[in-house]
């Protein structure tokens, strides 16, 4: 990893313009009070007139705009806040969610577990600015994703990206982009197409990114009445603050590093919460390169990693509704779990305003689920007493599955309720929470690819930190190659 704080290969990286790098650091330019990512394309400066900050708010908190070339506000996230399990780390990753848009600095802080001084001191003391200035760098990235992509008044775009006043959307706009909203909205390529109700999003990747693959996994998952897979497009439904909302996600028309969101809302102010989600969804805030390395150099994992580079870990949207799947995937197929997650959405879910196309229903939160009758899904007693024990942690809050929790305490607790093993703890910290570094131990499937290997368990919890999440996605691929990629006889029919 690139540490932000090494000027020298910061600057290296701007020298090559090297866009694996960009996200990790933010590079000013004193002469013009411009920041860019490390790709941009333009001339590349002085070394002596050059500073390099961990973060776009970072950069705007001192003085300088975001650079009208390369749009460094448009890059993937930083991989690090996936990677680390800090207080700081665990904060990104909550404000990325949009929890200060939602509760304020003081939320934030309850959510951490530590005083609002405390946080502030924390973020301060790495990434120079306080949560509020990071915060207002992602409403800012938010707005100018909707100014661009769609014909949404701007009092509609201010208030979805989480402004409190038009006033204020106004001058942040002025202030990060040198320009007024109507400015921004004048220079967008081409023309705003798509279906009314509809948001139209780009959400980048870095490459290597095979988002067929990882839209096929999901979509070899999907649960009839939430989830929809056509082939080429996976649709959703999330349970967001406001109300159930729609993604369909597909790869981007351009063939990039890329995938396209449509995204149908129940309140605008809601985008802030389903991009993160999308993103953690389909793993783009990855850093395939610091993967690919390391099992790379594995001579029993390489031929994997030649024939999938930048494979990613699909997760979910919501860690709780992660947790309830996992115990309702527990010794059965994958056909098997997706028989009884639909009658638990059909008995407790949010059911949609109206069915938009085959998705009916949000995933039941956990204070519904703990409340079902579980009695008629088909589980067995066992299994419906380990489904309502999660969900009564889960709502009285013995249980912390946020993107904010500590991971560690996380499985700590949910290897504390009947029912829940070391198999089923470790699956939800990573598709849940999305830990880089979770091996799942007795997992029959990775057991399969290991033995084809000539390899055990043993062996491979060591040799491949601190990437064994991605390590299991390339044995799964080995194991069951269907759920990845479609079949020969899929091909041909379509």
């Amino acid at each position: 990893m690139l540490s932000p704080l090494d000027a020298e290969r910061c600057y290296r990286a701007v020298a090559s313009r090297d866009a694996r790098f960009d996200g990790w650091f933010f590079t000013a330019v004193r002469t013009t009070g411009i920041y860019c990512r490390p790709s941009c394309p333009a001339r590349t400066p002085a070394a002596a007139n050059v500073s390099f900050f961990g973060t776009a708010a970072g950069a705007q908190a001192a003085g300088y705009r975001a650079c009208r070339r390369c749009r460094p506000d448009a890059v993937p996230g930083s991989p690090e806040w996936d990677v680390r399990a800090d207080v700081v780390a665990r904060a990104m990753r909550l404000i990325a969610d949009g929890e200060v848009e939602r509760t304020g600095v003081p939320g934030l802080a309850a959510r951490l577990g530590y005083s609002e001084r405390q946080v502030h001191r924390l973020l301060v003391g790495e990434l120079g600015v306080g949560p509020l200035a990071v915060a207002r760098a992602q409403r800012a990235q938010t707005a100018r994703v909707l100014v661009e992509t769609t014909d949404l008044p701007m009092a509609d775009v201010a208030f979805a990206a989480g402004f409190a006043s038009i006033r204020q959307f106004n001058d942040t706009v002025r202030e990060v982009f040198a320009c007024t909203p109507t400015e921004l909205r004048g220079r967008r390529p081409g023309t705003v197409g798509g279906t009314p109700g509809w948001l139209t999003l780009r959400l980048a990747a870095r490459a290597p990114f095979d988002a067929a693959e990882v839209l096929h996994f999901l979509g070899a998952h999907a649960v009839p009445g939430l989830e929809e897979w056509d082939g080429t497009t996976f649709s959703r439904v999330l349970d967001l603050p406001a109300g159930p909302g729609v993604v369909r996600l597909s790869p981007a028309a351009d063939g990039g590093a890329a995938v396209t969101a449509r995204l149908l809302l129940t309140d605008l102010r809601d985008l802030r919460a389903a991009v993160p989600r999308c993103r953690r969804l389909l793993d783009l805030d990855a850093d395939p390169a610091a993967v690919d390395e390391v099992l790379g150099a594995d001579p029993a994992l390489a031929p994997l990693v030649a024939v999938a580079p930048g494979r990613r870990v699909p997760a979910s949207p919501d860690a709780p509704e992660a947790a309830a799947r996992a115990v309702l995937g527990q010794q059965v197929s994958v056909a098997g779990a997706r028989t009884l997650t639909a009658r638990v959405l059909t008995l407790a879910g949010t059911p949609l305003a109206e069915p938009v196309g085959t998705l009916t229903h949000a995933f039941p939160r956990p204070e519904a689920l703990a409340d079902a009758d579980l009695s008629a899904v088909g589980l067995t007693g066992a299994r419906r007493r380990t489904l309502g024990g999660l969900a009564a942690a889960l709502a009285d809050g013995r249980v912390v599955l946020d993107p904010g929790c500590d991971r560690e305490a996380a499985a700590r607790d949910l290897l504390a309720l009947p029912g829940i093993g070391p198999w089923t703890a470790a699956l939800v910290v990573m598709r849940g929470l999305g830990d880089p570094d979770v091996w799942l131990p007795g997992d029959l499937a990775l057991r399969r690819a290991l033995a084809a290997l000539g390899s055990s368990d043993a062996e491979a919890a060591g040799r491949w930190r601190p990437w064994r999440s991605y390590a299991a996605v390339h044995l799964w691929a080995l194991a069951a190659p269907t759920l990845f990629t479609r079949s020969p006889a899929d091909r041909s029919a379509s």
